[in-house]
C-alpha cells in the first residue's frame, strides 16, 4: 500500500491522474522488477520504493508529450519508459524495441502479467527494424547520444512524428551535433518527486523541407 500511496501522490504532484487501476499495475510491475532485476541484470535499484520515483514516476513525466496512435520506445531495457507510459495510456498503441533478448523476456513476462493489451514487443537492433506506419511518437530513455539517437531511427519518423530524448543534465553538446535534418523544438526540465537528480526532455521534430 505505502508503494501505491507514493506512486499516487507522485503523479499527482506532477498533475497527473492515473487511470483506475493503473496505480496497482504498475506496483505489481516493481515487485516483478524487483524479483527479476538480480539474474537478468535489469536495473542496479534495488529497493522498490526507489523504483517508484526513479523508473516509474521518471518514465510517467513525459506522459503530457505523447501523441499517439503509434508510440514506440526504443531501447526499451526492462520495459522502461514503455510500460508505465502504456498503462498510464490505454488508448494508445506502444511498441516496446530492444535487441537484448534476456531482457524482453522479462518485458513480456510483465506485459502478460499486467493484461497490457496495448503493447507489443519486438526484439530487434533499431537499425534494423521496419514499420509499415511511421509513429507519432518515439520516445528514448537512456539509450544513446541525441546524434546516435536520430541516426538509428530517424527512419522510423514520419515528417510530424514527435521525438522525446529522456535525458539527465542538460545535454549541450549533443544538441551542438545535431543533424541538420532535425530540430529542437522545446527542451523542458523536469520535476521527479522522491528523485534528487536533473531530469531533461528534449522534444525534437524532423526539420520540414523547403
Amino acid at each position: 500500500m505505502q508503494l501505491e500511496e507514493s506512486l499516487t501522490q507522485g503523479a499527482k504532484a506532477m498533475g497527473l491522474a492515473l487511470e483506475p487501476g493503473c496505480a496497482q499495475q504498475l506496483v505489481a510491475y516493481v515487485r516483478l522488477l524487483e524479483r527479476w532485476a538480480g539474474t537478468h541484470n535489469l536495473t542496479a535499484v534495488r529497493d522498490p520504493q526507489e523504483m517508484i520515483g526513479r523508473h516509474l514516476l521518471d518514465s510517467l513525466a513525459v506522459l503530457p508529450y505523447l501523441r499517439g496512435p503509434q508510440v514506440i520506445d526504443v531501447g526499451t531495457g526492462a520495459g522502461l519508459p514503455g510500460i508505465p507510459l502504456a498503462c498510464a495510456s490505454p488508448d494508445l498503441q506502444f511498441t516496446l524495441l530492444d535487441s537484448n533478448r534476456k531482457k524482453l523476456a522479462f518485458v513480456r513476462q510483465a506485459v502478460h502479467a499486467l493484461s497490457l493489451r496495448n503493447v507489443a514487443v519486438v526484439a530487434a537492433r533499431v537499425e534494423d527494424f521496419r514499420s509499415e506506419r511511421k509513429f507519432a511518437t518515439l520516445v528514448s530513455r537512456a539509450f544513446a547520444s541525441i546524434p546516435d539517437m536520430l541516426a538509428a531511427c530517424g527512419h522510423l519518423a514520419g515528417p510530424d512524428t514527435r521525438i522525446l530524448a529522456m535525458k539527465g543534465v542538460l545535454p549541450r553538446e549533443e544538441l551542438a551535433h545535431m543533424p541538420p535534418s532535425f530540430q529542437v523544438i522545446d527542451v523542458i526540465a523536469l520535476e521527479i518527486p522522491g528523485l534528487d537528480a536533473e531530469r531533461h526532455l528534449v522534444i525534437i521534430t524532423p526539420r520540414r523541407k523547403e
